[in-house]
């Protein structure tokens, strides 16, 4: 191995014992909420796409709702008080993703397929497609799908109404 291949190495090592870290701060921090809610829940790490990801399951998916909350107001909340959590104990900005009874899981499935059938409206109308208001998550799902359809997207607007435009090719 070449010294810049080594040091590489140990960076991608540094990288995701940083981000286990993030996620083990966050379990601890969500763990100790779901005591405060007498909800009953497991909390399952990973680390995807250069981001600690927690996930809440449980049997009884209901329970959890109330940790979404509508439109998945609630979740947005938690994701930001578990990022500032592990901030305050890390010191560093955290992207970690929380998803709570496999709500961002399907919001992200849809989002896709409505990112992909604006791709398509697009490519055979040759007009933009505006989309309505989404979240920051909402809009890179978008911008992801549409990119695999071989289209281009941008936000427009300001928070909280930024949405997505596709453009035609």
């Amino acid at each position: 191995m070449t010294e810049g291949t080594t040091s590489a190495a140990a960076e991608g090592a540094d990288t995701l014992s940083r981000l286990e870290q993030e996620g083990e701060i966050a379990a601890d921090y969500l763990e100790g909420l779901l005591d405060i809610a007498d909800l009953d829940g497991d909390i399952d790490m990973d680390v995807e796409a250069d981001r600690a990801s927690v996930s809440i399951i449980s049997d009884s998916g209901r329970d959890l709702q109330k940790l979404v909350g509508r439109e998945g107001e609630v979740l947005e909340a938690l994701q930001e008080l578990t990022r500032l959590a592990v901030h305050r104990e890390t010191g560093d900005r955290s992207r970690l993703m929380l998803d709570i009874a496999g709500y961002r899981a399907q919001k992200r499935s849809e989002l896709s397929e409505l990112g992909a059938k604006a791709a398509a409206e697009a490519k055979s109308s040759g007009e933009a497609v505006k989309m309505k208001p989404m979240t920051p998550f909402e809009r890179k799902v978008v911008h992801d799908a549409v990119k695999a359809a071989g289209l281009r997207s941008e936000s427009e607007g300001e928070e909280p109404q930024r949405f997505v435009v596709v453009l035609p090719a």
